[in-house]
């Protein structure tokens, strides 16, 4: 094998392709990045771990096709270090030389005959546009849970009807729920997947900035899988087994008191008041006619409180939240009003986006956060 390639198009390649190679592989090959080059002028470059796999291509002039397995995580840190010139690849027997200006590296192969088979790509089931995939995941994810006891609710689950696609997420503290439109290969078509959030927002961050991105969906077949593909690359993923909570259920049917506020302001202030509470300790939200307190710490702690401009139809209400769940709801908002709504001082509170103050609230993500009983 033998191929030479621009220094800046291999590194981006084998960079993201080693993304996702595990820390500790099950078994030494698994540590590896796949290299096959052909004589079309290309080259793919391959990972897998037996539930995430990745493939880039990449142009390059190739002389000598070829297949071989090196370490991932070595050959992205050398690619990353390489000077501004082009990379020459060669396999010399058992070792593989990369050489770039003045700068030359050898590395150690890997068995190529023991790297497991890559899954296969599903038919695609629509594409969507990749900004709106990578905005849409980050505001979901957030609320993904992170503790690996419940695999469960580390996953975003997927609801595809048609042309609208929901997505939902949570950790039983805080539920997301994001809904878009995308292009369906088959109008009538209906599935639903459970994702891994951590894989989810990967394969959005890395593939949305390259314009439409192609979802492929195979579940009742032997291996529930879905893919991503754009530019290039593609990615594929096990979907998560089990059946989801009915979490639907969760957001209420009617809301008697609504609060309207600035998004930004009531982030900057929330953060700024939570600088006083400790770990685990919630910072309270007075509601009341034309403004909000929010205030934290009590008795012989640090105390703090500021007051905003608020909106609010219905009684006075105060509610208590964690201060991290706050800011990722309020974060996950992109307009310049949040909408609150409540029920109860101790039931989940929704959060919606609002353009102006006497606008309707926009229901295509909603945020629904649990309060905590705050000591008096």
């Amino acid at each position: 094998m033998r191929f030479r390639v621009d220094r800046d198009v291999l590194a981006d390649a084998v960079t993201w392709t080693a993304r996702s190679l595990p820390t500790r592989p099950p078994v030494p090959v698994l540590a590896g990045v796949r290299i096959e080059a052909d004589t079309t002028g290309t080259v793919q470059l391959s990972s897998f771990d037996y539930e995430v796999s990745a493939r880039a291509q990449l142009p390059a002039d190739v002389s000598e096709p070829g297949t071989v397995l090196v370490s991932g995580r070595l050959l992205a840190e050398i690619s990353r270090s390489l000077p501004a010139k082009p990379v020459d690849v060669v396999l010399d027997g058992t070792k593989v030389q990369v050489t770039c200006g003045a700068s030359r590296f050898t590395l150690l192969t890997m068995p190529v005959e023991d790297y497991p088979n890559l899954p296969v790509m599903p038919e695609v089931t629509g594409t969507v546009d990749g900004d709106e995939l990578t905005h849409a995941v980050a505001q979901v994810s957030v609320a993904a849970s992170r503790d690996d006891t419940l695999p469960l609710l580390t996953g975003v689950r997927v609801e595809i009807e048609g042309e609208r696609v929901t997505l939902l997420a949570t950790d039983r503290y805080r539920l997301a729920l994001r809904e878009m439109t995308w292009k369906p290969a088959n109008p009538s078509v209906a599935a639903v997947a459970l994702v891994r959030a951590r894989t989810l927002s990967d394969a959005a961050k890395s593939l949305g900035g390259s314009g439409s991105v192609s979802v492929a969906l195979s579940t009742g077949g032997g291996v529930d899988l879905i893919g991503f593909e754009a530019a290039g690359r593609q990615t594929t993923s096990l979907l998560v087994d089990g059946d989801y909570p009915p979490v639907r259920r969760l957001f209420p049917d009617d809301t008697p008191i609504h609060a309207i506020v600035n998004r930004q302001a009531l982030a900057e202030a929330a953060k700024r008041v939570a600088l006083v509470a400790e770990r685990n300790t919630p910072i309270r939200l007075t509601f009341s006619e034309g403004q909000v307190v929010l205030d934290a710490g009590q008795g012989d702690d640090a105390q703090a409180s500021e007051a905003l401009e608020a909106v609010l139809s219905g009684d006075d209400i105060s509610v208590a939240f964690n201060p991290h769940f706050l800011a990722d709801g309020l974060g996950a908002i992109d307009t310049t009003f949040v909408r609150m709504s409540f029920t109860h001082p101790n039931k989940p509170v929704e959060f919606t986006g609002q353009e102006s103050l006497e606008g309707d609230d926009l229901k295509d993500y909603r945020y629904l956060l649990v309060p905590i009983r705050f000591a008096s």
